[in-house]
């Protein structure tokens, strides 16, 4: 795995900082241009594959060496087939009876070399000048020209195909896509998005236009295999449709950054640090041509604003919308947060008020004051509507108690306090309160108080629960005193 990162991991992924404060350019796996920087090497006896497909392979060739093999194989042909017809005129011995009016050579007015080769280009262009020609007592003759026009066939075929295959090829027509030289990153709709732009510099569209992203990084997996070109799939719409492109404006493409997406942890500061590689690739058929276009750019980390915006550069003119190009690739900043997705998400759950850690400052009483009042409610919504209504008059009864109780657990206290949480509890007798849990709290307040003041003597002591509890049961109907027994129970 060293020798793998010495090969293609200093070249590809170490590009940390220069010495001089900038970064050095690194190779790219794709230019700006769209061509693949990958050579094939070391190919042994796999370099006859191209032999077997000879089309393809000369189409592939570049324009230079297409043009000297087109015209290195007519020429041989020529002079191959010039000298085949000398030699049947050198063997038949016309050559040394040019003139002689009584003897009928293969082919007339053949006299050397110079006129074998214009008899053969007047036959295989069909020029046809009639000075010469063949004679009928010529049978090696006539097989020679049937042979020379089936082969000067096929090599017109072939050649002249390949030619025109080459010239028709819709690369060029990628010349006139445009893509944003630099990649964005702001928000969009409130969600962080990765956006650059594409446009189309012709007024022929393309039809089917579809886009593509790859997102090329390298990385190792959790068994220790390093993947120095590793490529994975950017979601520009595809479940939306959006990546189909109806490509008659410049248009934006936008990838939304979700936990789903490769850059869910990426921040402006990590930014700096990240060596990525996004591949695009516009696919598209050519409307004059009906050919499968395909134009392909890339952006690396250095080509990715944070925090910015593309300037518009569509207006509304008399009659038509104009497209200004030399805003295509501008930018301007806006406020773009500069933390990545995730450390959002978890910032959001960490303010939210349920999970929101419990104040340290509140006492352990008005916790659990705070977690029986949830209890309560949630009780009270399951009980009919009328002892809803009986509940909802005399809630504020227990809330008193609780708060005159809270606030008497000083030692020092009056007897003017002690009285009257005696009254609330006498007053509770014949009112209400169901909640047992709340009686037992408020016998347990009174007595602490009791016990506190040591030299009061009360004059009137709290009935007992038992007593409580036969008497609220008697206020109650019949339906509700079943339905307190079955909860009690």
């Amino acid at each position: 795995m060293s020798a793998v990162r010495r090969k293609l991991g200093d070249t590809y992924q170490a590009v940390g900082p220069a010495r001089g404060g900038t970064r050095p350019e690194r190779q790219r796996f794709v230019d700006k241009n769209g061509r693949c920087n990958v050579q094939h090497g070391n190919l042994g006896g796999e370099s006859s594959r191209y032999l077997s497909d000879l089309f393809t392979t000369l189409v592939d060739l570049k324009w230079r060496w297409n043009l000297l093999i087109f015209l290195l194989t007519y020429t041989v042909a020529w002079l191959v087939m010039a000298s085949m017809w000398w030699g049947i005129a050198y063997l038949r011995g016309d050559l040394h009876r040019p003139h002689d009016a009584a003897y009928s050579p293969c082919v007339a007015n053949v006299y050397n070399f110079p006129s074998a080769f214009l008899f053969f280009i007047e036959t295989e262009a069909t020029i046809g000048y009639g000075h010469r020609y063949i004679t009928e007592r010529c049978p090696e003759g006539i097989v020679l020209f049937l042979f020379q026009s089936l082969l000067g066939s096929i090599v017109d075929a072939f050649l002249i195909g390949c030619m025109f295959i080459k010239m028709s090829q819709p690369k060029k027509r990628a010349e006139t896509l445009m893509f944003s030289r630099a990649a964005v990153v702001s928000q969009r709709d409130g969600k962080l998005c990765l956006m650059f732009r594409v446009g189309n510099l012709r007024n022929s569209h393309m039809v089917s236009a579809q886009i593509r992203c790859k997102l090329i990084k390298s990385r190792q997996t959790p068994e220790g295999e390093f993947l120095p070109l590793d490529q994975c799939e950017l979601d520009v719409g595809f479940g939306t449709g959006a990546d189909q492109l109806f490509l008659v404006s410049p248009l934006t493409i936008c990838h939304e950054i979700n936990s789903k997406s490769p850059f869910f942890c990426l921040s402006q500061r990590s930014l700096r640090s990240e060596q990525f590689e996004i591949v695009v690739i516009l696919e598209g058929i050519v409307e004059t041509t009906g050919m499968t276009c395909q134009a392909r750019t890339s952006y690396t980390e250095d080509e990715v604003l944070w925090g910015h915006r593309f300037l518009p550069v569509m207006s509304l003119e008399d009659g038509f919308f104009h497209v200004d190009y030399s805003q295509f690739h501008a930018t301007f900043e806006v406020p773009t947060p500069p933390y990545s997705v995730k450390e959002q998400e978890e910032n959001l759950s960490l303010s939210s008020p349920w999970n929101s850690p419990v104040d340290n400052n509140k006492t352990r009483r008005e916790q659990v004051c705070s977690l029986e009042c949830i209890d309560i409610a949630g009780e009270i919504n399951k009980l009919p509507l009328k002892l809803q209504k009986i509940s909802s008059r005399k809630e504020d009864l227990p809330r008193r108690a609780l708060r005159m109780s809270s606030s008497n657990t000083e030692k020092t206290c009056s007897t003017g306090d002690l009285l009257k949480i005696q009254e609330i509890s006498s007053m509770s007798d014949g009112e209400d309160s169901d909640d047992r849990i709340q009686l037992k709290a408020l016998k347990l307040n009174v007595e602490a108080l009791t016990q506190s003041t040591g030299d009061l003597q009360v004059q009137k002591s709290p009935p007992s629960m038992c007593a409580l509890e036969m008497k609220l049961e008697d206020n109650f109907p019949a339906k509700l005193r079943k339905m307190n027994s079955d909860r009690l129970s």
